[in-house]
């Protein structure tokens, strides 16, 4: 399987790139901007975009959407913020941005497929109203991709749009610190952690 982590805009936004084998096709996790960049690697690994999955619908998560002229992913509570500039804040702080790929909704457990991967879909809403984690379950498992719910040594913000702080700390205590302590998460901005080092920082 490849892995590849792309560390991009001005706010350092983590997209991911998922792909089964060199050649294949590739999920997208979060392209918030410098297509540019996320194209380096895929032609690196001869990649072709298969789709895209947002982990939430603020703008440094998802400005570079249509770019890549493939069916976008969200949860059913974030697709306002894929079509809406103040609700995903690009109205406040650069150019008003939608996205005008197809999008489809996203429900709490669902599972997508690309070939071999499977990633199960967890609501883990407090960052915003639809946050969610990607949990991967094969081919291998034991790895989430959390988004701006959890951080290596932190936690997400609950004061932008849709954001509820308890509702936050809730859902990564139910959800995400139920998982093994050896699951490796891959945040939405910042280093990797695992479970197990995150139930340590967080008190």
């Amino acid at each position: 399987m490849i892995l590849e982590t792309v560390s991009v805009g001005a706010m350092g936004v983590n997209c991911y790139i998922l792909a089964s084998k060199e050649g294949s096709k590739a999920i997208i996790i979060d392209p918030g901007d410098q297509e540019r960049k996320i194209r380096q690697v895929l032609d690196k690994h001869k990649l072709v975009p298969g789709f895209i999955i947002n982990t939430h619908g603020h703008y440094d998560h998802i400005g570079a959407d249509d770019k890549f002229n493939v069916l976008v992913y969200a949860h059913k509570l974030e697709v306002p913020l894929l079509k809406e500039p103040m609700l995903n804040l690009s109205g406040l702080f650069s150019l008003p941005y939608q996205v005008k790929s197809e999008v489809k909704s996203l429900e709490d457990g669902e599972r997508v497929t690309l070939d071999d991967i499977q990633l199960k879909v967890i609501h883990t809403p407090g960052h915003t109203r639809g946050g969610i984690t990607l949990l991967l379950e094969k081919p291998v498992d034991k790895v989430a991709f959390t988004g701006d719910t959890l951080f290596c040594q932190g936690i997400g913000r609950s004061d932008l749009s849709g954001g509820d702080e308890e509702l936050l700390i809730k859902s990564i205590k139910e959800k995400l610190f139920t998982l093994p302590s050896e699951t490796k998460i891959y945040p939405g901005h910042g280093a990797s952690s695992t479970i197990g080092e995150e139930k340590n920082n967080l008190r």
